[in-house]
């Protein structure tokens, strides 16, 4: 997976426990308050177009469904591609959310992200390493 693709994920699985900490089936779990701040430059961002704020909304309605969850995370990378301040944006956000985890807690969204697999700490690799 690609940087861009796995902030991407790590965005939209934010915004997933975002709206499940709002429904109530996660209350009181997160340690980042920031939650709010990234749905809100998300849909600054995807102002305009029908499609990704379709998109934003089907997510908040039902935020367990991978397939919303998919559609969502696919307009966000596009939007990201389409506007570097708006990457950086989100990158920022994303690197917050995993401060907030504490040092060694849990890793942002990994649960919701399903089949990504995201690094949220520094990776040492040391010796002998072959890729094939």
């Amino acid at each position: 997976m690609d940087p861009l693709t796995a902030i991407a994920a790590a965005g939209v699985a934010l915004v997933v426990k975002g709206a499940l900490e709002a429904t109530g089936q996660e209350a009181g779990r997160s340690g980042w308050t920031g939650g709010a701040r990234l749905v809100a430059r998300i849909r600054e961002r995807f102002r305009g177009d029908a499609d990704a704020e379709a998109a934003l909304e089907r997510v908040a309605d039902a935020p367990d469904d991978e397939t919303r969850q998919q559609d969502l995370e696919r307009m966000l990378a596009a939007h990201m591609l389409r506007d570097r301040q708006f990457e950086d944006d989100i990158r920022r956000m994303v690197d917050e959310a995993v401060a907030a985890g504490g040092r060694g807690g849990p890793q942002v969204g990994a649960a919701l992200i399903k089949n990504a697999q995201v690094f949220n700490e520094k990776v040492e690799i040391k010796g002998d390493w072959n890729v094939s």
